[in-house]
């Protein structure tokens, strides 16, 4: 198997889910430990045969851990279906069913959904389904081959009982731990521009809300700004739409770092970016637009060795008694064309503007 093995892992597993192998690594180490702890226990009871398969046991734990740590997937878990099977199959064959050796067995089925596509897993269930069903036929028609005294297979049963509870509990904490990850990635996609990591417009207009109903409530300002990056067109049209993209996470970086950690700040659309300023009258808010814009005029601009020309226009606008977002957004943009009627790289504030809401 050579390193191109790599890409031709079922659905590219190591790349899709990266902590579930390293959790196999982890696993390899700990089973690896248990089947040392065998070879004393398997002496100790006066079974060498199965004490030396362990040591078999262990080896191939130590390749399975290699292969994981090369991303040589498919034969980690060839190595591990093998040794789990064949170890299961003979320690219960040996000294019995009530030696809990396929206990270990039902420890594959979840990580068969993570290891592989559906079909794939569907399939390997089946067999597993299979494999496990005549074990059972067997012991229930046969002695076993090695049996050891009562009191030992009491020790044997508890020991492999322990292990595979522990076992399934770190297993359940860690597909707890990704489901809870999936989660967060999903309420932050819900929530976030992809592009910038600020707010997204469906995201803003809730939280906006929120922020207005609540600080309504006490009477307190909120001042509001819609930011336009100018000439933005023509960015995208001389340099292209990579160093577009550049510009839109720079300018929103600048937004962010002039801002405060407590306002609301969203990608609204396209180049335009709406903030929301809790506690700030009309002129704090002006003057806040305003050092955004010297901010950002005063960047130096240069992306892949290019000079790109970013200069931003500001609305801005207050939210008043009885208002709604709509209608403070309205004016804001009110403002935003006056500064673009006006030249641009300016900031306006809308005192009497009258806006149709």
């Amino acid at each position: 198997m050579n390193n191109s093995d790599t890409s031709k892992t079922p659905a590219s597993a190591s790349v899709r889910r990266p902590q579930f192998w390293q959790v196999a690594k982890r696993c390899c180490q700990i089973a690896g430990t248990v089947d040392v702890a065998f070879f004393f226990l398997f002496h100790l009871l006066g079974s060498p045969l199965l004490a030396w398969v362990n040591v078999i046991s262990v080896s191939m734990y130590i390749l399975a851990y290699q292969a994981l740590a090369r991303r040589r997937n498919r034969l980690a878990i060839a190595l591990i279906w093998t040794e789990v099977i064949v170890h299961a199959a003979l320690g219960t064959l040996l000294i019995g069913w009530d030696s809990g050796f396929h206990y270990y067995l039902l420890m594959f089925i979840p990580a068969l959904f993570l290891s592989m596509p559906l079909r794939g897993a569907l399939a390997a269930l089946v067999s597993l389904w299979g494999f496990y069903l005549l074990l059972d036929v067997l012991m229930w028609t046969g002695e076993p081959l090695q049996p050891i005294s009562r009191d030992a297979l009491l020790a044997v049963h508890l020991f492999n009982l322990s292990v595979v509870f522990a076992m399934f509990s770190y297993l359940s904490f860690f597909y707890l731990k990704i489901v809870s990850s999936a989660q967060r990635k999903l309420r932050q996609m819900a929530a976030t521009d992809p592009l910038t990591g600020l707010l997204n417009r469906r995201h803003m207009i809730d939280l906006a809300e929120r922020e207005l109903a609540r600080i309504q409530r006490n009477l307190h300002p909120i001042g509001l700004l819609l930011l336009d990056i100018d000439h933005f067109k023509l960015i995208n049209d001389n340099h292209g739409h990579e160093i577009g993209d550049k510009v839109l996470v720079e300018v929103a970086n600048g937004i962010k770092a002039v801002l405060r950690s407590q306002d609301l700040i969203a990608r609204w659309g396209g180049e335009e970016f709406l903030a929301v300023l809790p506690d700030t009258n009309l002129e704090q808010a002006r003057a806040s637009a305003e050092r955004v814009r010297q901010a950002l005029m005063q960047q130096r601009w240069s992306f892949d060795g290019k000079s790109v020309a970013v200069t931003i226009s500001v609305g801005v606008s207050e939210f008043q008694e009885g208002d709604e977002l709509k209608s403070a957004i309205n004016r804001a943009d009110r403002a935003l064309y006056r500064c673009k009627d006006d030249g641009r790289n300016r900031v306006e504030v809308c005192t009497d503007c009258e806006v149709t809401v």
